[in-house]
């Protein structure tokens, strides 16, 4: 066994320690009385209560001053085996002092290997001293030596019982302070990753609606300026595009400081409507042609947001990469799920050395709900843009799925 350490260790051996010193006291005033009354001859008497003297006070000092850098554990356990061999000697209350300071050993040698050294030496000792005046005799082996053997094998047993009840109780309090720091650890890292999360989701947010708008309100600037001269009638509507499309900037911004659960254009309804006044904004806006044939599919907020903002990012990359002339979207329920499909006769470009943050923020959110988004786009081709997103994500087969379980 390996040496007992921690503040577990410290913590019962401390206690027991209290618990033990009234009982000790008491016993070496007994043992003392016990020695001053009887009568040997020789002065033996004196020799004993010298010997129990010398156990006491190393015992005192060591109680009382922990820190003394004279009397040490090990230096007490030392003066206790001389004694026990001198009373054994004597034969004057040896037993008595050997029981009453079994504990002694374990509490003091603080480790399997050295309480029971200790032992062994104090064991010794008791019989040598008690052979020394008994010798090879019927009394020193049916007497001493079973008693003494009895004692020590009983002592060995309760001391390697504490020291495991110790080295479990030191093993369990280490786990629960390792377990208690992972927790935190862990509890930590959430905290980051949800703060991770969260910056992501409105950096996306704010990049498929306010930076878009505000692309929208800087190229109708640049048209109702160049325009305002030779076209003061369609300057000014498209000045009252810009009004309209900072409304709504606005309105976006208060939702998004908010955090609110419902944004503009994605409440409960009809996510064609939506749809088609987006169309309609862009078509007035941009000048192009618009295409669309929008099914009226019911579906959850967190779909209706998914389709709206794929939406509001393809026609954006439209206005300002495709140079495109006609634009199509397709909004469609499909067995598997729902599809919502962005073509243009644009320039085209290589999905696969496009590095812009929307394609990559329609895909994460596509993800989310368990899509995917296709890009299908080759140079002077126009693009594709397909969005999927399985039918059990939307509002109606949420509610078929609960209406089986119920």
């Amino acid at each position: 066994m390996t040496a007992l350490a921690g503040p577990s260790a410290d913590a019962f051996w401390a206690q027991s320690l209290r618990r033990w010193n009234a009982v000790c006291w008491v016993l070496f005033a007994a043992m003392a009385v016990g020695l001053a009354a009887m009568d040997r001859p020789g002065g033996s008497r004196y020799w004993a209560l010298a010997l129990l003297g010398s156990v006491v006070l190393c015992y005192a000092l060591l109680d009382r001053f922990p820190g003394n850098p004279v009397v040490r554990p090990h230096v007490y356990l030392s003066v206790l085996v001389l004694a026990l061999g001198g009373l054994a000697y004597l034969r004057s209350s040896y037993a008595a002092l050997f029981m009453v300071t079994l504990p002694h050993y374990w509490m003091f040698g603080r480790t399997p290997r050295a309480s029971m050294g200790f032992l062994g030496l104090a064991t010794a000792a008791t019989l040598a001293g008690s052979w020394s005046r008994q010798g090879w005799s019927l009394e020193f082996f049916s007497e001493t030596l079973v008693s003494t053997l009895i004692v020590v094998a009983v002592g060995v047993l309760i001391g390697l019982w504490a020291h495991s009840v110790v080295a479990q109780s030191t093993e369990r309090a280490r786990l629960i302070v390792e377990l208690e720091r992972t927790q935190a650890e862990l509890s930590e890292a959430h905290q980051r990753q949800g703060a991770a999360d969260e910056r992501e989701r409105m950096a996306r947010d704010i990049h498929d609606t306010l930076a878009q708008g505000f692309a929208s309100i800087v190229v109708l600037a640049e048209a109702a300026r160049a325009q305002l001269a030779s076209d003061p009638a369609r300057s000014a509507q498209q000045l009252r595009s810009i009004e309209s499309t900072a409304r709504e900037n606005l309105a976006e911004a208060r939702e998004l400081v908010g955090s609110a659960q419902q944004r503009d254009g994605a409440a409960a309804g009809s996510v064609a409507r939506t749809l088609r006044r987006i169309l309609d904004r862009f078509a007035e806006d941009t000048g192009l042609t618009v295409g669309a044939d929008l099914a009226d599919v019911v579906c959850d907020q967190q779909t209706r947001i998914a389709l709206l903002r794929c939406t509001q990012e393809s026609l954006a990359n439209v206005r300002k990469h495709a140079r495109a002339s006609t634009v199509g979207v397709i909004l469609a329920r499909r067995p598997y799920g729902v599809e919502l499909e962005v073509t243009d006769d644009g320039t085209g470009f290589v999905p696969e050395e496009s590095a812009g943050f929307g394609l990559d923020g329609m895909r994460k959110r596509l993800a989310e709900l368990g899509g995917r988004l296709t890009v299908t786009s080759s140079v002077g081709d126009g693009t594709r843009i397909l969005a999927m997103i399985p039918l059990e994500t939307s509002g109606e087969a949420r509610d078929k799925r609960h209406e089986g379980t119920g």
